[in-house]
């Protein structure tokens, strides 16, 4: 009865899923019925409208993607089925059910030891860390293997909430809030290390190329709707499109760039005063601690940067996909939402598109690298859920969390089978996890000085 009752509930999606749960932690809250129904309700509108958004996207995008791989004869063997198909493949998974109170429970365990301050209301991307440990699962055939897999992720999620929390503030302008988990966050560390090798190079450190620029120096010509009417049209003539066609997507790619930061705006109106009366109640529960509501990284998709750097890693995602040393997958599903992938990136590189390129580039490479290796156990997980027969000769790859340094390093560590690209892998991302917990800390430090020197101000 309880798996039922979870299954149906998971099925309603996080349009639906998340508002309900919004709604039952304002309760708990004690805000009004009334302003905690209006909140839910605003933020159920919030995520139907990106998913049009992205639907539109995927709808224009999609197809363009496809004829440019046919023009150019791109013969990878195993397509991306992003994270539409890989997230519905994780929930029929046979730890998909416990994991959500598991994961739940790493979290409050977390706040009561003052781990973390990051408390997790988006049950739906738990998906993340139940997909690490559906596939420790599988590698292993061990039950609880597969569940200290979710475990392991979601500390690393939830710390990743913490030391990111200066980008979703300051950036983002996202007070009171966290993004632990999806590809935003486990991609972000990759390029806190880019950044910081870039800061090293005289010469490079200096070159800053961002929107703003943009703006200024061609006027209407660098607003973000003319910036993807023109990567619509770079898309169309690279998938070989007529005039009409490539029109028809120029203009489809320039509303994406005027309606994704709109149809946030709704999730932020509901967010608002729940996050002041979260913040305002655990304090005074916590002694004081300033804690986080973590929420889905969509709500970092309406940045026009982030929609900028997203056209252009379309057919960029394409190019790094052929040119790649021992790449089998073929970017498609997660193409529209590439945002995902770079989203922290554009807070950390503060906009620089010179920057974004670079490290974009890498964490694509990273990640198709690791999706062909993961291709087996992905393909497992679809023959387990029903969605691909077994014995068929298909394939599948999933870039979003099939590519995830954090979901191969520990099937890696229960089962060894690339010793040189786990070597490698595991200890490249390591040292961005310890040059990340380092720029927190650096943060940390900056805002006591703050304090102390307001405190110091006050007293005089």
């Amino acid at each position: 009865m309880f798996t039922e009752i979870m299954q149906y509930i998971l099925d309603l999606g996080p349009s639906v899923m998340l508002p309900i749960v919004i709604i039952l932690f304002s309760l708990v809250l004690r805000m009004k019925v009334g302003d905690a129904l209006k909140a839910g309700i605003h933020i159920g509108i919030g995520f139907v409208g990106i998913g049009l958004v992205v639907g539109l996207l995927t709808s224009s995008v999609g197809p363009a993607a496809q004829a440019m791989a046919e023009r150019f004869d791109i013969s990878l063997n195993v397509v991306d089925v992003g994270w539409p198909g890989a997230a519905p493949m994780t929930w029929a998974s046979q730890i998909a059910l416990v994991a959500i109170p598991i994961a739940i429970a790493v979290n409050i365990v977390m706040l009561l030891a003052k781990l973390t301050r990051v408390v997790n209301v988006d049950i739906w991307n738990i998906w993340h860390m139940t997909f690490s440990g559906a596939l420790v699962y599988i590698a292993t055939g061990s039950y609880w293997l597969g569940i200290a897999g979710v475990i392991v992720h979601a500390i690393i999620a939830y710390k990743l909430g913490d030391w990111f929390s200066k980008d979703t503030k300051e950036f983002f302008e996202l007070e009171g809030i966290a993004v632990p988990h999806g590809t935003s966050a486990y991609c972000g560390p990759i390029a806190v290390f880019v950044d910081a090798v870039i800061e090293k190079i005289p010469g490079i450190n200096k070159i800053n190329f961002n929107a703003v620029d943009m703006q200024k120096r061609f006027g209407a010509f660098g607003e973000p709707v003319t910036v993807g009417l023109f990567m619509g049209i770079m898309l169309g003539l690279l998938a070989g499109y007529g005039v009409k066609e490539t029109l028809q997507l120029a203009i489809q790619t320039a509303a994406v760039m005027l309606l994704m930061p709109r149809v946030i705006k709704p999730i932020m109106d509901g967010l608002t005063p729940i996050s002041k009366q979260a913040r305002k109640h655990l304090q005074s529960k916590f002694g004081g601690q300033d804690f986080l509501i973590g929420l889905d990284p969509a709500l970092l998709l309406g940045h026009s940067t982030v929609v900028s750097a997203s056209l252009i890693f379309i057919p960029l995602s394409i190019f790094i996909a052929i040119i790649l040393p021992g790449n089998e997958v073929l970017p498609f599903g997660d193409l529209a939402t590439i945002g995902f992938f770079i989203a922290m990136s554009v807070a950390i590189h503060q906009g620089n598109l010179f920057r974004i390129i670079i490290s974009g580039s890498i964490i694509i490479a990273i990640t198709l690298w690791i999706a062909t290796q993961m291709v087996p156990l992905t393909t497992q997980l679809a023959i387990n859920a029903g969605t691909i027969t077994d014995g068929s000769s298909i394939s599948v790859g999933a870039m979003d969390q099939g590519g995830s340094p954090i979901t191969y390093i520990m099937v890696q560590l229960v089962k060894l089978k690339q010793p040189i690209g786990f070597a490698f892998i595991g200890l490249f991302y390591l040292f961005c996890l310890f040059l990340t917990w380092k720029r927190a800390k650096r943060y940390e430090l900056f805002l006591k000085e703050q304090q102390i020197a307001q405190s110091d101000e006050i007293k005089k």
